[in-house]
């Protein structure tokens, strides 16, 4: 870091509280000064730096390429080792991070209680009753975010292969996830789909599990490691030409395997090796046309450029390439269409006070192009959006990237 200071107006804290330490280059003087020990990590020192969203739009801007998200990664994770919390803050991250994103099983019992929850109508009774006010803490703001789960029928577990149609230009593995698996089944079924039909034969191993990404932002730097290792002994038995992601950041998680396992001697070319092979699905999609012929999709949608895609893995204009062969469909550009929603993660859910800042910011600019709808590629981000859109009594429809891709070409069908 050269101190220049072309990061502060791209940094969504600063921008929105102007104090130097809430700032990337501010961040990197306080993580800087406790590696050498000028500084104790505070109270205060500790509130500047977990309320950086690791959203890495400083890193898109920085002259000097400073790896500021595995600083800023590091960092958090001393935090933990040094201060953990109180019981309550431990019991929440040993039900997230040790219970329900390890375990498959227990993390889809969690989708089904929660399904009950909102088809029964006792979510909505919750809501309108006012009880909701009544929960202690950051609970009212959980529950606000709570995404709708869908039918057990579109959770299920995918097939462990969808083959090509038509001539075949590529092997892959889907990353079919953890919270993506149980809320958002429908969007993995979609891109198995969307592959097949350009001409993907689509491996889906049956061992996967998380990836490691929420651990990884959390803090949890064991846990990401051993989740990292568990993926690619998985991935590695399929022998696939590529990996194939849906989840933002997942993605840009996976792809620096390399990096998260580089003293593990075990691991550390093993992890070069699947970092090389993961690629988000618009990457892979739009290295070539998308086979013809496709539906019309008349709509009028804006695109949100989630942080990990565009900031994490570098990718901008194939999503936009894609949605451009869309006969029918109109894009129009998005104000700070790269800005952090406030979601990044559990940020959200651990900085409510600011998400929400970010999340306003946000809807304000999406309502503003008057789309029928905004498109992004990120799960969290759908959550965050969606959750900010209906805070403003707004029906506009978030979609998934995949689900226009494969109206398009389920209309043929119908």
């Amino acid at each position: 870091c050269v101190h220049c200071g072309l990061c502060l107006t791209y940094c969504p804290t600063f921008s929105e509280l102007g104090t130097e330490m809430d700032s990337p280059r501010g961040r990197i003087f306080l993580i800087k000064s406790l590696a050498e020990g000028r500084v104790a990590l505070t109270d205060s020192v500790v509130t500047h730096l977990t309320l950086c969203l690791d959203c890495r739009a400083c890193e898109t801007v920085c002259p000097a390429g400073v790896p500021y998200g595995q600083l800023i990664e590091a960092a958090k994770a001393e935090i933990e080792r040094q201060h953990p919390g109180g019981p309550v803050r431990r019991l929440f991250r040993w039900v997230n991070f040790s219970l329900l994103l390890t375990r498959p099983l227990m993390l889809g019992l969690a989708a089904s209680l929660l399904r009950l929850y909102q088809v029964s109508g006792l979510q909505a009774l919750v809501r309108a009753s006012g009880l909701i006010r009544l929960l202690p803490g950051a609970l009212p703001v959980w529950e606000a975010l709570l995404p709708d789960v869908p039918p057990a029928a579109e959770r299920a577990v995918l097939p462990p292969l969808i083959p090509a149609e038509g001539a075949r230009r590529a092997r892959v593995a889907l990353l079919t996830g953890c919270v993506q698996q149980v809320i958002f089944g429908p969007h993995n079924r979609a891109t198995a789909r969307v592959l097949a039909l350009n001409g993907v034969d689509v491996h889906v191993p049956r061992a996967q599990g998380c990836c490691g990404a929420l651990h990884a932002h959390a803090g949890d730097h064991a846990g990401a490691q051993e989740l990292a290792r568990r993926t690619i002994g998985v991935f590695e038995a399929t022998q696939v030409e590529a990996v194939v992601v849906n989840t933002s950041g997942c993605g840009a998680h996976m792809k620096a395997y390399w990096h998260l396992l580089k003293d593990d001697a075990a691991y550390a070319e093993r992890a070069r090796a699947f970092s090389l092979k993961v690629q988000d699905i618009a990457e892979l999609l739009a290295k070539e046309p998308l086979r013809r012929p496709l539906a019309p999709v008349p709509m009028t949608v804006t695109y949100h450029d989630p942080c990990h895609v565009v900031h994490g893995q570098k990718i901008r204009s194939q999503p936009r390439q894609l949605l451009a062969q869309l006969p029918g469909l109109k894009l129009v550009e998005l104000k700070e269409a790269d800005w952090c929603c406030g979601s990044a993660g559990i940020y959200n859910l651990t900085q409510p006070e600011m998400a929400t800042r970010l999340q306003e910011r946000k809807v304000r600019n999406i309502l503003a192009t008057g789309a029928d709808a905004v498109v992004t590629a990120n799960p969290g981000c759908i959550i965050q959006i969606v959750q900010g859109l209906r805070a403003k009594g707004s029906r506009m429809k978030v979609l998934h990237l995949v689900e226009l891709l494969d109206r398009a070409s389920q209309r043929l069908e119908g």
